[in-house]
């Protein structure tokens, strides 16, 4: 299960495995009290040059595995929240994709934010605001599953 928190991947990169993570105070999935710290697991983000270590709670009674991820980013995305959206920004308001950056990824991006759009909400409804309502809705906009 991942958990997002409120972190600076920058603070993460140079304080490596001794950044000072904070505990969750329970477990999600049984409310149990007391989670055992569980190691650490190595994500990849744009912008650095090397693997970032994020930190892992296990749950003793229900074996529930808790993984720490920065807010700043989705699930299973490199690029940040805000990276995505202002490239997605860029490419409605001109009808070109930002330059110095992935082509293909940003074309999976919009592809699947019209593809959630259609899923979740109205076509009357602009790309930009789309991208707001399904991110307040708790949903990855640009995410190809469902």
């Amino acid at each position: 299960m991942i958990r997002f928190v409120d972190v600076l991947l920058k603070d993460i990169f140079e304080m490596g495995r001794d950044f000072p993570w904070k505990r969750p105070d329970r477990c999600p999935c049984c409310s149990n009290w007391k989670v055992w710290g569980h190691g650490f697991v190595g994500a990849i983000f744009n912008g650095f040059s090397s693997i970032i270590w994020l930190k892992r709670y296990r749950c003793p009674a229900c074996g529930c595995v808790l993984r720490l991820r920065p807010v700043s980013h989705f699930s299973r995305f490199q690029s940040s929240k805000h990276t995505i959206r202002s490239a997605l920004m860029h490419r409605i308001n001109t009808g070109k994709w930002p330059k110095g950056s992935c082509k293909s990824r940003q074309r999976h991006w919009l592809y699947n934010l019209k593809r959630q759009m259609k899923a979740y909400l109205s076509w009357q409804t602009g790309l930009a605001e789309a991208f707001d309502l399904l991110v307040n809705q708790g949903k990855t906009p640009v995410s190809s599953s469902f």
